[in-house]
């Protein structure tokens, strides 16, 4: 199962879309204290963060995530506008696990989703 912190109603249903052809849950939380709710109880083996998203605080929700001893082997994985160095920077800084471009995640996102399905115990 992924979790996955956007609020973008394109990218939920591009997200949404593809996995469902992959064959992997994935669960959109409304909100930073639910995404850590969710990473508690629902051990998900990624979580996707939008870094540009306004509303559900994805910097410091991946490092609440990675300073958690229980959560912070989840991998994490946040996109943004790749001229944003200043947001990829502190993604980096918080811990994620991988930063990549918005344009690279979209490109990409069935094998990200493929490798996560195939890499689960």
């Amino acid at each position: 199962m992924i979790l996955v912190a956007v609020d973008d109603f394109l990218f939920r249903s591009k997200i949404r879309t593809t996995a469902k052809q992959a064959g992997v849950e994935v669960v959109f939380p409304k909100s930073a204290d639910e995404m850590l709710e969710q990473a508690r109880t629902a051990n998900p083996s990624l979580a996707i963060f939008d870094l540009n998203s306004a509303t559900l605080a994805p910097i410091e929700t991946i490092a609440a995530m990675k300073q958690d001893p229980a959560l912070s082997s989840i991998r994490t994985l946040g996109f943004v506008s790749h001229v944003d160095s200043a947001r990829i920077q502190a993604a980096r800084a918080a811990g994620a696990d991988e930063v990549m471009a918005r344009s690279a995640f979209a490109g990409q996102l069935a094998d990200i989703l493929l490798t996560d399905r195939t890499t689960q115990p």
